[in-house]
């Protein structure tokens, strides 16, 4: 049976489950006839890449001195008037955890990273005097258990989730890939959904039509990158419409990195760059905290390189193709600047957390951080 005839004979169920979370038959269709082809092309940067320019990694002034206190003023009266929002990335099973809700995985004893990031929600909206909109992009496997989790404190525009999109896996031959129960393989795209899933929440939208000006997002297990008054008068004061925290390289670090392409800054992953392109030259890389022009991520239309990725599913384990977007690529549509932090001691901004033996050697530093940044109870 052709990809065709499989699509055609899903239940309608099926097909209403897939059209509300962004499916797109067309571009399945597309990637099918792709796979293979070209593949480490394909998933690579075509045209000169370069370090980034002097300039364009940015740090923020001293602590204490007055340009530090006038960012911290800047960012408190954004706060003051409810012109930010805080997204979370929170569609992540934790596979290595145990397969576990990751956000609901305990940080901290009696505190899981969801209970950390509202308890954050709300010691900033006390500071503000303002409530802060707290959203997680949350996925098909995290949506309902994350819900659950809220119940009653689940508010439309100020205390909600949203799904990101999913789309089919597929053989390496370019038919639909089939699990175990001969089902078709859901899988999500990516967290490179998220200005199209946001928009499609009506969540963006709304919070612009109250005058809503910053989105910032981050994961929902880095509890280092909280919303800081300061860097956010750094990024309202820079100009350009989106700014990417990045920390300095330790060891052998890899990930997203900022370089130029084409002669404009943009974050890319290590994977996509080009075969001569050597990335330790970038001694920083992206932490996945970006803060972004809320009106220009309402109007962000682009092209999105989804790129193709072979998984084994199952067991035995079976070859699989999927297609995933990432979101750093939005820099492609909306010029960065790209802002240094800390990743050590009190002011860390960057605790990830991929594994239970991480998270326990990681748990002093988070305590720390959640108790001089009000992310646990005040009797917690």
């Amino acid at each position: 049976m052709n990809l065709d005839d499989q699509l055609a004979a899903l239940p309608t169920t099926q097909h209403a489950r897939l059209a509300a979370r962004g499916f797109e038959p067309a571009r399945l269709h597309a990637w099918a006839k792709t796979i293979g082809v070209d593949r480490d092309k394909r998933n690579r940067l075509p045209g000169p890449v370069e370090p980034p320019y002097d300039g364009d990694v940015s740090s923020l002034p001293e602590e204490g001195t007055p340009a530090h206190e006038a960012l911290r003023e800047r960012g408190m009266e954004a706060l003051r008037n409810g012109e930010v929002a805080l997204c979370v990335l929170a569609g992540g099973m934790a596979t290595r955890m145990g397969g576990v809700v990751k956000s609901l995985v305990e940080a901290l004893p009696g505190h899981t990273f969801l209970d950390l990031r509202l308890g954050e929600n709300a010691a900033v909206s006390e500071r503000a005097g303002k409530r802060l909109p707290l959203w997680m992009m949350t996925s098909e496997a995290t949506d309902g258990p994350i819900r659950a989790a809220l119940g009653d404190r689940l508010d439309p525009d100020y205390l909600t989730p949203f799904e990101q999109h999913v789309s089919l896996r597929l053989t390496p031959e370019g038919a639909l890939f089939l699990d175990a129960q001969g089902q078709p393989s859901v899988y999500s795209t990516g967290h490179g959904d998220l200005p199209d899933a946001l928009r499609q929440s009506g969540l963006l939208q709304r919070f612009l039509a109250r005058g809503g000006k910053t989105v910032w997002i981050t994961n929902i297990d880095n509890l280092g990158a909280t919303v800081d008054p300061v860097i956010l008068g750094f990024h309202l004061g820079h100009g350009l419409p989106v700014t990417v925290e990045v920390v300095d390289k330790v060891g052998t670090d890899r990930g997203g990195v900022p370089v130029r392409w084409r002669g404009r800054p943009i974050i890319t992953e290590e994977f996509r760059l080009p075969l001569d392109f050597d990335p330790s030259r970038v001694r920083v890389f992206n932490t996945n905290t970006f803060l972004v022009d809320a009106a220009a991520l309402a109007a962000l239309a682009m092209e999105w390189t989804y790129v193709e990725v072979e998984k084994k599913i199952g067991e035995p384990p079976a070859r699989a193709v999927q297609f995933e977007r990432i979101l750093g690529e939005l820099t492609a549509g909306l010029e960065p600047r790209f802002l240094r932090v800390p990743r050590a001691d009190a002011g860390s901004r960057f605790l990830p957390v991929k594994d239970l033996p991480e998270l326990g050697l990681r748990r002093p530093e988070i305590e720390l951080i959640a108790r001089r940044r009000g992310l646990l109870p005040k009797n917690g």
